[in-house]
């Protein structure tokens, strides 16, 4: 493409990209909470209308009426208003990997007990309708929406928040460890406590904490978006009801083999099941397995529009399995799909196409550090590359060893600025300077610092060997060739450097139990984060998830007792986060996430080398009220931030 052209469309993105980021978007932040805090309740007018669809079979006596699957009228959760009010009817339709890809159905269509507003710097009452916080953010009492329904029709009380905490979570039956937002923090001593969960009524109930938790409706947000379970579905599956042997029965008769994937399955990624009673706009009526997996509109869905509609609009996601990542494109370009998000790869083709597919594109910002960097496992297995991989020097040259320039017009077509993996501006965390750490090209100057790292030796081929004289070979292990390009150049640029570089591609499945299991020296998953106080997951080892700090994680999630010691920079992130956990302000909690993206900085652990691109949603131009001006984060669900049950087809 000539360069005029790829210019053009650069600046056409940035230009829609900057309006956005004028309304408020750009700085995440979260807000102190005062003295008793009351946060009001909708309101919602009588006469709520519904598909016709569901009237037909309330007419045919098959459906209670509206009324009686609704919440009172008080309780019901009225949407604003995006572009206008919305018409019922239409597909979704959509490409999918299959079961694999849980999250591509699951993110959009979670309803969570409390959600991010929408310029994602507080949180707001979703699945709750309300709380109150006593003045030092101990006891946070949580209101329900009086006469909410499951999809089966059977009522959504306090009881399956209680049965969620005592017989679920707190008991791990579906693979999780409870999570980090229940346990409050001693100031003095960082002893941990484990938080309360009491019923109050039907409707009502508190979480008391020993010690002060600012941010716990932020974390709940984030970390345990669904505090709750349908009672009425999980105590006729769990052992501690039915008995280990009727588990297994029940295990088998699903598909499973092993009772603890399928209630990891089951209590997990329930969305996935039609058996599972749901409270989303949509319910599961295909099993994930099919060619087709197909979610139809919850007749009891407890949320309308500002007229009064029932909500969705839409009446099926239709999700199409897939068998090659082009089919997406072709998918879209033919018009088999009417809502597909992308990344900045494909944005010349889409953009190019746009009026023959009838089908705009809506960019979205996302607060990442990068679109093309990667991860160097600081507690990999190979002594010699740990030894490597720790010295700030060897990272230095494999910083400024590649071509960022060449990077981003092939990787990121131009749209990725030539910068280190940073906050970027407008995010939380932002520091002047970052993005131009390490990112002149100076090959002359890499050389010069891997000799001074004793790797002066050569191989018959010419490459570098380790000071002892052993073979040194840089392994990149990914789940995707959507990265073949960029690991391509990297493999180039390495290896003009004398590093040997092996490149590996596995499924996502091995990635990930690798990746567990500590096997993945180096990888090129990005960084991707609004807020370190509101999700430290990928900054704060943890728990074994982010690649760089590799098994430093399991050390914290097992409490030492497995794992690699964090020492130096690493454990002093530890150490910040527990004074963020202890906090009894937000100026406090602010002052220390600072700290810990200061230490990365310092340390540059993830490199990158093109800037953030946005995530690119197209959308048939028959389909409606998708906001435009939004944060793309995996904190604020994605494409779910848009609130797509009032998406609807004109």
């Amino acid at each position: 493409m000539k360069r005029s052209k790829m210019m053009l469309m650069l600046l056409v993105v940035i230009a829609v990209i900057a309006a956005g980021c004028t309304n408020g978007n750009s700085a995440p932040k979260a807000t102190e909470k005062p003295a008793e805090t009351v946060v009001p309740v909708d309101n919602n007018q009588s006469g709520a209308k519904e598909a016709p669809a569901l009237a037909a079979l309330v007419k045919d006596g098959k459906l209670p009426k509206l009324e009686d699957r609704m919440p009172v009228a008080a309780d019901i959760k009225i949407e604003d208003v995006v572009e206008e009010i919305g018409q019922y009817g239409g597909d979704w339709k959509m490409p999918w990997n299959g079961p694999a890809d849980k999250w591509g159905v699951g993110q959009p269509t979670e309803e969570a007990l409390f959600r991010f507003n929408k310029e994602g710097n507080k949180v707001e009452p979703n699945v709750a309708k309300g709380y109150e916080v006593n003045e030092d953010s101990t006891v946070f009492t949580i209101h329900l929406r009086e006469g909410m329904k499951w999809s089966d029709g059977v009522p959504f009380t306090t009881d399956d928040v209680i049965f969620y905490w005592e017989h679920m979570l707190k008991k791990e039956t579906f693979g999780k460890k409870i999570y980090d937002a229940y346990y409050s923090v001693d100031p003095v001593t960082g002893e941990k406590a484990l938080a309360e969960v009491k019923k109050v009524d039907n409707y009502t109930f508190t979480v008391t904490h020993k010690y002060p938790s600012v941010q716990f409706l932020e974390r709940v947000a984030i970390d345990n978006k669904w505090f709750f379970a349908p009672k009425h579905f999980h105590e006729t599956i769990l052992p501690e009801f039915v008995g280990d042997a009727k588990t297994l029965e029940i295990t088998k008769s699903w598909g499973y083999e092993d009772p603890k994937v399928f209630l990891v399955e089951t209590g997990y990624y329930d969305w996935l099941h039609k058996e599972i009673p749901t409270l989303r706009a949509w319910m599961p009526t295909t099993d994930p397995n099919s060619d087709q997996f197909v979610m139809e509109r919850n007749p009891y869905f407890w949320k309308t529009d500002a007229e009064g509609n029932q909500l969705p609009y839409i009446d099926r996601i239709v999700a199409t399995k897939i068998q090659d990542p082009s089919q997406k494109v072709l998918g879209t370009l033919a018009g088999d799909y009417n809502l597909v998000t992308f990344d900045a790869r494909d944005f010349t083709v889409l953009k190019e196409n746009e009026k023959k597919g009838n089908y705009r594109i809506i960019p979205w910002t996302q607060p990442a550090w990068s679109s093309a960097g990667i991860q160097l496992n600081q507690t990999t297995q190979d002594p010699n590359l740990r030894k490597l991989f720790q010295d700030i020097r060897f990272r230095e040259a494999l910083s400024i060893g590649v071509n960022r320039v060449e990077i981003s017009e092939i990787v990121t077509n131009g749209l990725g600025e030539t910068v280190q993996a940073s906050v970027p501006e407008g995010v939380m965390g932002y520091q002047e300077g970052w993005k131009d750490q390490w990112t002149e090209f100076n090959p002359e100057r890499a050389n010069q610092i891997l000799d001074e790292l004793g790797l002066t030796k050569r191989d018959k081929d010419n490459f570098r060997m380790n000071a002892d004289g052993s073979e040194l070979t840089l392994t990149i292990i990914e789940s995707s060739t959507d990265t073949a390009a960029f690991l391509e150049l990297l493999k180039k640029y390495f290896e003009d450097m004398g590093l040997k570089t092996n490149l590996k591609v596995v499924d996502g499945g091995t990635h990930f139990d690798m990746k567990y299991a500590n096997q993945i020296p180096i990888t090129t998953e990005n960084i991707s984060v609004a807020n370190v106080a509101f999700r430290p997951d990928t900054l704060v080892p943890l728990r074994v998830i982010t690649p760089w700090f590799g098994h430093y994680g399991l050390y914290s999630q097992s409490g030492g007792k497995e794992g690699v010691k964090p020492e130096g920079d690493v454990a002093k992130i530890l150490e910040y986060w527990d004074k963020i956990k202890a906090s009894k302000t937000q100026e406090e909690i602010d002052q220390y996430a600072d700290e810990i993206v200061k230490l990365h900085m310092k340390n540059q652990w993830v490199i990158g080398y093109a800037g953030p691109t946005p995530v690119l949603i197209a959308a048939s131009n028959n389909l409606h009220n998708i906001p435009g001006k939004m944060i793309w984060a995996d904190e604020y669900r994605s494409l779910g931030h848009g609130h797509p049950s009032q998406f609807f087809i004109k």
